[in-house]
């Protein structure tokens, strides 16, 4: 099982940026400690080096939905700026939403269409319903249906009906592909600042078990006051 999640800094300064960076991997590491796997299926990089403006990230492995719902929301990033000493803020944010990649093609199959003789009116129809040349042609899949008359030869008709059933369902999934670029373009803009669903900060020396060890190993320096020459 696998799902995507977007992380956008919207339209926030270029802190907001460098806080995606360090929100992404920060959520990459809880993955792995989870036994998930994480890929980077696309990122827009910020102005500044080591920061991004938004990245597509795809999650894999057993429970993902739910690793991924603990990440939604609007996610803040507590720390200075690194780029301006002077400002107090330190509250920098980010949003992550679930989005839909890639919106599956249907497979057009002629055995998936029933179609059945039909009689229709109109113009000149009376020897087509005389003949029952009409066709009536359903995409079971999809339920998608056509009726076609213009010709007077039955097998025409049937041509016809399965041509114009497949431009529709090529049609329906352009339509569906569109609807979710849309929507994963509407996404960097829904971007709520305050009333964080998840708050993420460095971790301290104390916090961090690298640091610890480099403590540990440092040599210690004498504290006996060194000889003086005259």
């Amino acid at each position: 099982m696998s799902v995507h999640l977007l992380l956008s800094a919207g339209r926030g300064p270029q802190e907001c940026a460098w806080a995606l960076a360090r929100l992404l991997r920060r959520l990459e590491s809880d993955a792995t400690r989870q036994n998930l796997e994480t890929h980077r299926a696309e990122t827009v990089p910020g102005d500044r080096p080591d920061t991004y403006r938004s990245v597509l990230i795809r999650i894999s492995g057993a429970g993902a939905e739910a690793f991924a719902a603990s990440w939604t929301g609007t996610l803040c990033w507590q720390a200075p700026s690194p780029y301006r000493a002077g400002t107090g803020r330190k509250n920098w944010y980010v949003i992550a939403q679930p989005c839909q990649v890639g919106t599956p093609r249907t497979t057009f199959s002629e055995a998936d269409v029933d179609i059945v003789a039909c009689r229709t009116g109109g113009p000149g129809g009376q020897h087509r319903n005389k003949a029952s040349t009409a066709v009536r042609a359903t995409h079971r899949p999809s339920g998608i249906v056509v009726v076609v008359d213009t010709e007077r030869q039955s097998s025409l008709n049937r041509r016809i009906a399965m041509r114009l059933l497949r431009q529709r369902i090529e049609h329906g999934d352009e339509t569906a592909e569109r609807a979710a670029t849309s929507a994963r373009r509407r996404i960097h803009d829904e971007l709520v600042r305050g009333d964080p669903t998840r708050i993420e900060r460095p971790e301290t020396p104390q916090q961090d078990p690298a640091s610890r060890e480099r403590a540990r190993r440092r040599p210690r320096q004498s504290t006996r006051p060194r000889p003086t020459t005259a």
